[in-house]
Parts: structure tokens; C-alpha cells; sequence
């Protein structure tokens, strides 16, 4: 982590001349309000940053991050009337708002004498004819892309209020070769699907990566020696440790939030399923339910203090709802009723909502209830998808649909209106979205 953020660093607000630059007040002309059922996309005018290609390769990054929020449209570059020469100096805002750019960014990109990277982006609102913000970035050549994410969270923030989510990493099993001998291996890449880096070599299955809280290290399943193994991988040293063989589990466990403990759905011999939580430093276990119904696929909330989970102990067999429990396992109680079959459940970071699958009518079902079970909606219906996770502000999911041949990568915000294939070079599946990187 030392070594990341030094090699990546942000500095404060850009001036103009000799003179801080002033920022709106909160009730500026442009912002968006997310919170609306139906949102219009804002449009944003990105101008190529100045550089060469490295200015217009980072911009890119940039408009595509904004684009795929489906809360924005960039404008097209055919239709700007003034060709910025000077990033530093105030733009012809009536050029801007002719064609309609509510916003518009500019920057210019450069090459430091010690080989690192300057990034420096200015975004204003053209209709009150101010800079909203302006910041610069350092970073090395390896980090050149996380500096087009980050200046597109920058701007993703400034004009909705709420975090971004695209300087993240997803982590997912690759599938290649033929269906009926698919080599699985374990995967990770930025959230737009670029950097893909492999974390195994293949030759042996695994299955659903889960994501530490402390952002390097993972979770994972690996049927190594012919049963079910669980790891903890450093994603950083590449360090292997494992965690136990547990021949009755088939979902990796997930993390608490404070990154010390795992939660995991164990099967014992009398064919029941049950919730066990793991201290990470004694490996010491204690089990959360005592039930003959099948209870599985735990998550924790944010606050680490309850815990949802799927059981038919209330929906008959094979018929399993939606549960929440405290971490200890006190007062587990039903918070789903509708028909179908529910699965995956996964807390929000935001702790407001929890996303599911859910089989009904032949169809599966991704869908968001409030925590007490009320407010349930579905947002993607299709053939074979499910594993919803979070993005890390709360408003995206990425899920994965069996598509023809295998499995792809989905993400659909929660309006239900935004939904966007994530581009891999194979077939994928198992998708964790990571937190926020420092």
C-alpha cells in the first residue's frame, strides 16, 4: 500500500495566475440528483487533454468512465466549436453552451523530468461560467489509466454528491477453452475490464473471489486435491495461505468489514447446512445457526453488526428466502416474501439496501430490497445470471449471465435503466468489486 501511494499522488486545487481557484457553492447550475427515479444524463463536453497521445489516451479514459455511469453524455468532439489551446485559461463559455455542454472539462498532461506523469484537469460549469474544481495528479507509467479513473471520480463527485467508483478493481474467475473441459482460473482487471492480470494458473477450479476490506488480499475456493480448499491470496506479494478444507462449502467465505474475521456456510454430515464465522488470527470458529433447514450465503452489513443470509427453513424445500440475523446469531427473522427463490444476498456498502438473485417464472432475477424486506425491485431479468456484487458507492452491480457459450460480466445501476456488458477477453464469472483504492 506504502508503494501505491507513493507512486500516486494528488495535489490540492490548481490556481489561476497567482490566485486559489474558488469553488461553487453546494446549489450550482450543474448537478445531478441520482436519487430521482429517472435520470438525464448530463452533457459533458471532455476535450482531448493536452499532450500528445498520452493527454488524449487519459481523457479517454475519462469520457468512458463517465459514459458507462449512464449519467452523462459526453458530447461529440464533431460538434465543438472552440479548440482549447491553453487548459489554464477560462474557455469561450457561449461556444459551450451553444452546443449545449452544461459542463466541460480541460487538462493537459506532461512528462516530469524524473519520468513520472503530471496530470492537471480543470472542470466548469458553462452555464454560470465558472471552474467548479481543478486538480493534479502524479503518478508513474504504470499507473497512467488509475489517473483517468480517479480524475473521473473527481468529476463524478463534484457534480452528483456521492462517491465515484472507478478507480476499482474486480476480481473473477476467466473461463477458456470448451464447455465441457473450461479451464478456470482466477483473474483480476480495472472495473472497465482493462489490466487484466492472472492469479492462477488454471489447473485446478476456482471459484467465487471474494474482496478483504483492506483491498489486497482476497478469498477464494479452489478444489486443489480433488475437494474444496479455501485461500487467502496477497494480491500484492502474491503470498498463498490456507485458510482450511471444507469439503461441505460451496461459496467462498466473505470478510467481516474490519477484515478479521470470514463467514461461510458449512455442510455437516447430517446433509444441514449451517453459518459458521472464523476468527482469521486463531482459526478458531463459532457457529451463528442451529437449524435443519439449509442456511447459506452470508454477508455481513457495513457496520459488521448483522448478518443476511438465504435458508428454507420458513419456504419449504428447496424454497429458500432471505434472512437477517445478528453477527452473533441472535434474532434471525424473514425479511423476504415474494415467490420464487432467493439467493446471493449481498449487503450495500451503503448499508441501505440488499441486492439478491432470484428464480421466478424460469427467469433469473437480480433484484434490491430494503433491509427490512420491503421496497423489493428487480432491475435485470434473464437466462442464468446471478452473484450480484456492489460496487463501492453503492449504486452499481455487476453480476454475471450466461450468455451463448458461457458466462460474461453485466453491471446495471439501480435505476435499472443502465445496463452495460463489462468487456473480457473470455468468458467470466464470479465477479467482486473491490473498495475504493488508496
Amino acid at each position: 500500500m506504502k508503494k501505491l501511494l507513493s507512486t500516486l499522488m494528488m495535489i490540492g486545487a490548481l490556481a489561476t495566475g497567482m490566485s486559489a481557484i474558488a469553488t461553487l457553492p453546494a446549489r450550482a447550475l450543474v448537478e445531478i440528483d441520482v436519487n430521482k427515479g429517472t435520470i438525464e444524463p448530463l452533457p459533458i463536453a471532455i476535450t482531448d487533454f493536452d499532450g500528445a497521445g498520452l493527454g488524449t489516451e487519459i481523457s479517454g479514459i475519462v469520457t468512458a468512465d463517465l459514459k458507462r455511469s449512464g449519467l452523462f453524455a459526453p458530447v461529440d468532439h464533431g460538434a465543438f466549436i472552440e479548440k482549447i489551446t491553453n487548459p489554464d485559461a477560462a474557455p469561450r463559455f457561449d461556444d459551450w453552451k451553444v452546443i449545449n455542454a452544461q459542463a466541460l472539462v480541460t487538462g493537459r498532461v506532461s512528462q516530469e523530468p524524473d519520468g513520472r506523469i503530471r496530470a492537471e484537469y480543470r472542470l466548469w460549469d458553462t452555464f454560470a461560467g465558472q471552474q467548479l474544481s481543478g486538480e493534479q495528479f502524479f503518478a508513474n507509467g504504470a499507473n497512467k489509466r488509475r489517473i483517468g479513473h480517479i480524475i473521473a471520480d473527481a468529476i463524478y463527485e463534484r457534480l452528483t454528491g456521492e462517491k465515484g467508483y472507478f478507480d476499482t478493481r474486480v476480481v473473477f474467475i476467466d473461463e477458456s477453452g470448451a464447455k465441457n473441459a473450461r479451464k478456470k482460473r482466477l483473474a483480476i482487471m480495472d472495473q472497465d475490464g482493462a489490466n487484466v492480470r492472472y492469479l492462477s494458473n488454471g489447473a485446478a477450479i476456482v471459484l467465487t473471489p471474494r474482496f478483504s476490506p483492506n483491498r489486497q488480499e482476497i478469498t477464494y475456493m479452489s478444489y486443489e486435491g480433488g475437494q474444496p480448499q479455501v485461500y487467502l491470496l496477497q494480491l500484492e506479494t502474491g503470498q498463498r495461505e490456507l485458510v482450511g478444507k471444507f469439503p461441505g462449502m460451496t461459496f467462498a467465505p466473505r470478510f467481516s468489514p474490519d477484515g478479521q474475521k470470514v463467514i461461510m456456510s458449512l455442510m455437516r454430515d447430517d446433509g444441514n447446512s449451517n453459518i459458521f464465522a472464523m476468527d482469521l488470527r486463531s482459526r478458531s470458529t463459532t457457529r451463528l445457526t442451529d437449524s435443519t433447514a439449509i442456511d447459506t450465503s452470508p454477508s455481513y452489513s457495513p457496520d459488521g453488526s448483522q448478518v443476511v443470509f438465504t435458508s428454507d427453513r420458513g419456504g419449504g424445500s428447496g424454497r429458500s428466502q432471505i434472512y437477517v440475523m445478528g453477527a452473533d446469531g441472535s434474532n434471525p427473522h424473514r425479511i423476504s416474501f415474494g415467490d420464487g427463490v432467493y439467493s446471493t444476498p449481498v449487503w450495500s456498502p451503503r448499508g441501505d439496501l440488499i441486492a439478491f438473485t432470484k428464480q421466478s417464472g424460469g427467469q433469473f432475477q437480480i433484484g434490491v430490497m430494503k433491509t427490512d424486506g420491503s421496497g423489493e425491485r428487480i432491475l435485470s431479468t434473464g437466462f442464468q445470471q446471478e452473484g450480484p456484487t456492489w460496487a463501492p458507492n453503492g449504486r452499481v452491480l455487476m453480476f454475471f449471465r450466461d450468455s451463448a457459450g458461457g458466462p460474461k460480466l453485466v453491471t446495471i445501476d439501480l435505476t435499472g435503466r443502465n445496463e452495460q456488458q463489462v468487456p473480457t477477453a473470455n468468458y467470466a464469472s464470479d465477479p467482486a468489486w473491490s473498495p475504493l483504492l488508496e
